[in-house]
């Protein structure tokens, strides 16, 4: 009877086991399931540069106003030149006020004859959007908007916005703008930036003026004695009808809204030390934009951490040393003399390897280095390889990619004094004499 039961119960345990490996899934996201419903879309570790995700991220799309994280940029860069201050006041143009008062372009409504601080202008835009607030900063910093709009363009290339196309501070199709399109671009210009360039503009804000992120992150603000709401919905906004769009972590950073354009959102949050940028473009509602966006959040931050995969000291294995020569050793220990984090995706810890790279510059005709060689110099560079089946999006660009790092001697070698390379060039002699004899004998006899 009690082997009976034994019996049973094994049998029990058994189709246990076999029925828990049949219903319980992977937990692991596999890029491609994430099946984003937008033309195109980016996902980036903040501060590694390192694209987790994209879709078609190179695609030139008009931007609506994201187009402000730029005009933002560069007030925060004139504060920081002392071009101008938060305290600044400035009035509003008939152009700025014309643009303000329509409701349909998010207008909050400037008033004419009175000062505004660029302090209060700035959270007008960036918080509501306010196009009318964005042009009066444009014509405070460059004098008109057509002169601001030369500045963003220079900045985009000295960023290295691989795709983009500035023709005014806001965002609007230049046809909504009347007469006012600024000098030196037509009135059926738009601005353009692919997914791409949104987050690499959104990745220098964050990184160059993370105080941006205090104003950004406000749900809402009080201006001119009127609230005024963020339109990014992830925030922790008081509306009950916003809960379901709340994300954790999220503090900016700008949406954008044209016929056009359709839906757009460049997103970031930081969760437990890492901060991720997002782009969506041209999905079809309010709603999708942040839908999309807390996928490729979810995606991030549940599938990727970013982890020391190389201490410092580290040599991969069968190239710890290079050659020497001229030096009191033949040779010299070789590695990195910084730890390499890398966002990683879950259970692919193992699958990277690093490959030197020495700088030719460095190397003899023979390919050794010429001694004297000191410890820590840098003579060459680390790339990290990865060695997985999934696709690698690589950086968000070859300006910001973390992929090299210094390869450094880790040694001393001194030069040899003329004494000692006449030694060794005395036993070269022989030794490359003996090899030579070594292989005519054995020639012999093949």
């Amino acid at each position: 009877m009690r082997k009976s039961i034994n019996k049973l119960f094994l049998l029990m345990v058994a189709a246990a086991l076999v029925f828990t490996s049949f219903v319980i899934p992977s937990m692991s996201v596999h890029a491609e399931e994430l099946d984003l419903e937008a033309e195109s879309a980016i996902l980036v570790d903040a501060e590694t540069g390192k694209v987790l995700y994209a879709k078609d991220p190179d695609v030139a799309l008009p931007p609506a106003s994201m187009t402000k994280i730029m005009t933002e940029y560069l007030v925060w860069e004139a504060v920081e030149n002392g071009d101008i201050s938060w305290d600044t006041t400035t009035q509003i143009s008939d152009y700025a006020y014309e643009i303000s008062s329509n409701v349909d372009s998010s207008g909050i409504g400037l008033t004419q004859q009175q000062d505004y601080t660029v302090e209060d202008l700035y959270a007008a835009m960036a918080i509501n959007s306010d196009n009318g607030a964005t042009i009066a900063l444009a014509e405070l910093i460059a004098g008109s908007e057509g002169e601001f709009v030369e500045m963003m363009n220079a900045k985009g290339e000295e960023l290295g916005l691989p795709e983009y196309k500035f023709v005014n501070a806001t965002g609007l199709d230049n046809e909504s703008l009347g007469d006012n399109y600024p000098e030196g671009t037509s009135q059926n210009d738009t601005n353009l930036l692919s997914a791409r360039s949104s987050a690499m503009l959104g990745a220098a804000l964050v990184n160059d003026y993370p105080e941006a992120l205090e104003i950004s992150s406000m749900p809402s603000t009080e201006f001119d004695g009127k609230t005024v709401e963020n339109w990014n919905y992830m925030l922790d906004h008081d509306s009950v009808n916003l809960d379901q769009y709340f994300y954790e972590g999220v503090d900016g950073l700008k949406t954008g809204h044209t016929e056009l354009a359709g839906f757009a959102f460049t997103g970031t949050a930081e969760r437990d030390g890492q901060r991720l940028i997002t782009v969506v473009m041209k999905t079809d509602s309010i709603e999708k934009r942040f839908e999309e966006t807390a996928k490729l959040l979810d995606y991030g931050f549940d599938e990727f951490d970013t982890q020391e995969l190389f201490p410092a000291g580290y040599q991969e294995e069968g190239e710890e040393t290079a050659p020497v020569a001229r030096g009191k050793e033949r040779e010299v220990n070789i590695g990195i003399n910084e730890a390499i984090h890398v966002p990683v995706k879950s259970g692919e810890e193992e699958l990277y390897h690093l490959e030197y790279v020495i700088d030719e510059d460095r190397l003899n005709d023979d390919g050794e280095l010429e001694a004297p060689v000191e410890a820590d110099e840098v003579i060459g560079t680390v790339n990290v390889v990865y060695d997985g089946d999934a696709e690698d999006y690589g950086y968000i660009s070859d300006e910001t990619s973390q992929e090299s790092y210094d390869l450094v001697a880790m040694d001393d070698v001194e030069q040899s004094n003329w004494f000692m390379l006449t030694l060794q060039s005395i036993g070269d002699f022989f030794v490359n004499m003996f090899q030579g004899a070594f292989n005519w004998v054995k020639g012999l006899f093949s």
